[in-house]
Formats: structure tokens, C-alpha cells, sequence
């Protein structure tokens, strides 16, 4: 089954529909179809396993009882099988009846349906659309192993259709930093902005060839926790789940953010946490109230960082993608969020990507912080890391850039992999024996701190970096100038000590320049 003709057969039919508007709603009538139809296809299975299994769906709701078309001319379609969708099906899934006693596996599908809309206006073009998902058989292994392709395509054109600061991650990248966490079977792994679910699929997939018993295959069904705010995500990572047998997926459709860090139980924190916040946004007073004042700033990044220290369980591993701006920041968020990394954690490496990693979505230039909740040893006192490593991954050799067509494979990591058991400091040097760029270089948590917390080590060499667009362009230059007053002001403030001033005017011209 060729993915990429099955996604243009759906979209280029929906086209024709007058009630569809846009990318965004043709990917969300899509995605209510392939949920019906992975659910029915799971429920065959749980039938054959599971005794007496009675369905949460009415039987004239199941997919199999109105979906599937015999070619006997009975299929609904037309102006019946819209009445039927709009006056019985939408209705009755999202008021199924779901009490605390209900099972995950069931509840799900009123959970995912409570948010969802059906635009579509022509119900000949419906009948196509359902008969074209209905070809997907998801009783065949190499069906199902395609429909994670298929939704990392849905998602990429929901990108395309605007939303801002959320940016589809390379399953190579996920599939990397899931290696490096190691989790192991028995353990919890988490994502709490966890998408259409790329993390936790790749936690899935590393653990499965390690389930050899029924013991075993009960901790492979309760190893992944999500959380999701945006319903269409949500959907998508349900299904996701489904597809990669998981019965009843833990993923919640809530804010990560609307709950206070303080009231975390231990029953709230996991063993590995992998994730790729949404960058480039800021949020509101309510959810940083949520935090300590300390660290409470406007940017979710810097929120989500400080939610993962306090969701991460003692001796729990994380790798989290962060962009730039947390590596320079210096307003007094970032750096309490800093300190606290390095005085309460073990913040042992940083990898700086390359600035196309999310091409062509955005060019934001980001970063993996991997650190552990506990305290390594030989930590000097009132830090609970003893070296931060700073590892550049330049592009491969014949990539001037990633992009669609030539995206981030997981070889392209074995750099890193390489090195991230060997380490050593890589200098660059010129013909004089000058070092011009530093690729890799670890630092003590006492000289990171005396940095002001600068993590922006080991850079890309000028010539490498990227043009970012007007917008993040702006932006990026606001941080590092802030940046550089922050150390400005430092400095004169130990002149003025030196010299016994109390204060310094600065001229009008000067500071009109700083504005």
C-alpha cells in the first residue's frame, strides 16, 4: 500500500466537498474515519481474547455494521449516510456512557470523539473517503506498520496548515534519544506534550523485542504515559497506540501545564521522560502561577523544563529538544531554571543540532538536554553535576541542509553514538595551530555558573548558520542582545565596586542604543 497515494486520494477527494475548508478540517475528517476503523479492527482481536468482551459501541455504531461496503448496493451513502453520521453517529459516541469504572480501552472512544466535528456536506463523497480507509487492513502486520507512516504524513500537513511553535519531530531523533534514556521493561516512560505520540512510539518499539512472557507483555501495556491539550494530536496518538498494540493507552487529553508542580505525587513521576516541548509561544499568568516564582517565565519551553524536573522520578533519565534561546537566556527565569538543573541534577550532556532538523517547517536552531534525578559521582558540593559535556552533531557529509526529500536519518547520529562512550574534548584549529570552534567540551557545573549559566558552547561555525526568517530573525536577535546587556551590566556593576561608586550615568546616546 503506497502511503503518500493513499493520503492524496483522501485529500483529493475531500476537495470536492463544499462544507471542508482548509487542510486542517480535511485532516480531521480523515482521522475520526481511521480511528472507527483501527478501533473495530482491535476490537476483533479483543473478542478472540478476551471472554465474554462486550463492545462500549452500539452495534449499529460499529465500524464493520455501516462502514464496510459488500458492493451489494445496501452500503449507506448519499444524503442516508449523512444523516446517519450527523443525527446518529457523531451523537451517540459523544454521550457513550463512561463512569470511573469504565475501562481505558472504552472510554476512549467518547474521550476522543467529545472534541471532534464532521464538516463534510456530500455524502457520495463520504462513501469514497470511507471505502478508500476501509481498503487498510489492519489485521495485516505490514498494513498496520504503515499506518505509522501515514500519520507522520497527516501530521506533517497538519504543520503545514498552521500551528504555530509545535513542529513534527524526526522519528530519527526521537528513536536516538529513546537509545539513550535505555528504558527498560517495568519502568515508565513519559511525554506530557506528547503529540500524535513519535516519543512514545519509539519508547514501544525499543522495548518490544524484549517481551518474552505474559508478565512481561503486562509491563510493556502499562509502560508509556502522555498528555496532549490539542484534540487532533490527541486522536491521532490514541490511534497511534492502538496500531502498536497498546489496548488501553494512558494519554490524556489535558494541559501539562494546569496543575501545580508542588502537588506532583510519586505516583505522578515516571522513570524517562522524552520530549519536545512547543517552543517560540508564551503562555499565560494562570499556568505560571503553576510554578515556582522563581521560575516562572512566559516561555513554555522553560515551563516544560522545570514540569520534567518535577515529574521525573529519583535515578529517573530524560532528553528533552529545547531551542537556543533557553542556552543564552539570561533573565532571572532561565538562569533559576539553570541552576537548578545543574544544583539538583546531573546535567551531563548537550547536544546542539542542526539548524534544519525541522525543515522546512521552521529554521529554529535546537538542542537535546539529557539529565538524570540524582547525583553523580564525584559532584563537587551544592551541585548534583560534576561536568556538563557540550557535543556539536554537524550536518553529514554531501547535506548542505536537511529537507523533505533528504530528511535526518538515525545513521546520521552515529556521530554522537560514537562518541557518547569515549568522550573527549574535539578542538578545531587552523594552520597556526589556533582553535577556531570547539565540536565538543565538557565544562564543570562551577564554571558554567560563573558563565552566567551560558550553556550556547561548542556553536556552529559562522559560515553554517542559517537565515532564520524576519520574525524569529527579530526575535533571536532581542535574546542575545538581552543576553549581552545582562553581561554588560555585570561588568560595570564590578567596576563600580572596584571603584566605589555607587551609580554610573549613562548617556542618553548610549542608552538609546540599548532600548
Amino acid at each position: 500500500m503506497s502511503v503518500n497515494n493513499l493520503v492524496k486520494r483522501l485529500q483529493n477527494e475531500m476537495r470536492g466537498d463544499a462544507g471542508i475548508n482548509g487542510d486542517a478540517q480535511r485532516i480531521e475528517q480523515m482521522v475520526w474515519m481511521f480511528f472507527l476503523k483501527v478501533y473495530d479492527a482491535q476490537e476483533e482481536i479483543w473478542e478472540c481474547t478476551k471472554d465474554k468482551y462486550k463492545s462500549i459501541i452500539p452495534e449499529k455504531m460499529r465500524w464493520r455494521n455501516w462502514a464496510v461496503d459488500e458492493k451489494d448496493g445496501k452500503a449507506l451513502t448519499g444524503d442516508a449516510l449523512l444523516a446517519f453520521v450527523n443525527n446518529e453517529l457523531f451523537p451517540t459516541l459523544k454521550n457513550l456512557p463512561v463512569n470511573e469504572n469504565t475501562p481505558r480501552g472504552k472510554a476512549i472512544v467518547r474521550m476522543v470523539f467529545e472534541d471532534l466535528n464532521q464538516y463534510m456536506k456530500d455524502g457520495i463523497i463520504l462513501r469514497k473517503l470511507i471505502n478508500i480507509i476501509d481498503e487498510v487492513d489492519f489485521s495485516d502486520a505490514d498494513d498496520r506498520h504503515t499506518f505509522g507512516d501515514i500519520y507522520e504524513g497527516i501530521l506533517k500537513d497538519l504543520q503545514s496548515a498552521g500551528n504555530a511553535g509545535e513542529f513534527y519531530t524526526p522519528r530519527a531523533l526521537t528513536d536516538f534519544i529513546v537509545q539513550q534514556l535505555h528504558p527498560k521493561l517495568g519502568e515508565t516512560f513519559g511525554d506530557f506534550t506528547s503529540g500524535t505520540g513519535g516519543f512514545l512510539t519509539s519508547c514501544l518499539n525499543y522495548l518490544k523485542p524484549s517481551v518474552k512472557t505474559t508478565s512481561d507483555e503486562k509491563k510493556f501495556q502499562s509502560s508509556i504515559v502522555g498528555q496532549e491539550w490539542k484534540p487532533l494530536p490527541y486522536l491521532l496518538s490514541i490511534t497511534n497506540m492502538l496500531v502498536h498494540d497498546i489496548e488501553e493507552p494512558n494519554i490524556t487529553h489535558t494541559d501539562s501545564l494546569g496543575r501545580k508542580v508542588t502537588e506532583f505525587k510519586d505516583s505522578d513521576k515516571v522513570d524517562c521522560i522524552g520530549m519536545n516541548p512547543p517552543y517560540g509561544g508564551s503562555t499565560g499568568m494562570n499556568a505560571k502561577l503553576n510554578f515556582p516564582t522563581s521560575m516562572q517565565s512566559s516561555e513554555t519551553a522553560d515551563l516544560f523544563i522545570v514540569l520534567i524536573m518535577y515529574r521525573l522520578k529519583k535515578m529517573g533519565r530524560a532528553g528533552v529538544i529545547i531551542p537556543d534561546g533557553f542556552l543564552f537566556g539570561t533573565d532571572g527565569a532561565k538562569l533559576a531554571i539553570k541552576q537548578k538543573l545543574l544544583r539538583e541534577f546531573n546535567l551531563h550532556t548537550v547536544i546542539r543540532l542542526p539548524g534544519s532538523i525541522f525543515s522546512p517547517y521552521t529554521s529554529i536552531a535546537t538542542n537535546i538536554l539529557f539529565f538524570d534525578n540524582e547525583k553523580a559521582k564525584g559532584a563537587p558540593t551544592g551541585f548534583s553535576t560534576k561536568e556538563t559535556w557540550f557535543y556539536r552533531l554537524d550536518m553529514p557529509e554531501g547535506y548542505k541542509h536537511f529537507s523533505k526529500t533528504k530528511p535526518m536519518r538515525l545513521e546520521h547520529c552515529k556521530p554522537i553514538m560514537d562518541w557518547w562512550n569515549n568522550r573527549e574534548e574535539i578542538l578545531e584549529t587552523n594552520d597556526d595551530g589556533e582553535v577556531v570552534s570547539e565540536k565538543s567540551r565538557k565544562f564543570t557545573p562551577e564554571e558554567l555558573v560563573e558563565m552566567d549559566c551560558n550553556f550556547d558552547q561548542c556553536k556552529f561555525p559562522k559560515e553554517e548558520e542559517e537565515v532564520l526568517p524576519p520574525a524569529e530573525l527579530l526575535e533571536d536577535y532581542h535574546k542575545k542582545r538581552a543576553a549581552l546587556d545582562a553581561k554588560i551590566d555585570k561588568k560595570l556593576e564590578e567596576i563600580q565596586k572596584l571603584l566605589g561608586i555607587d551609580t554610573i550615568v549613562i548617556p542618553d546616546s548610549v542608552r538609546g542604543s540599548r532600548s
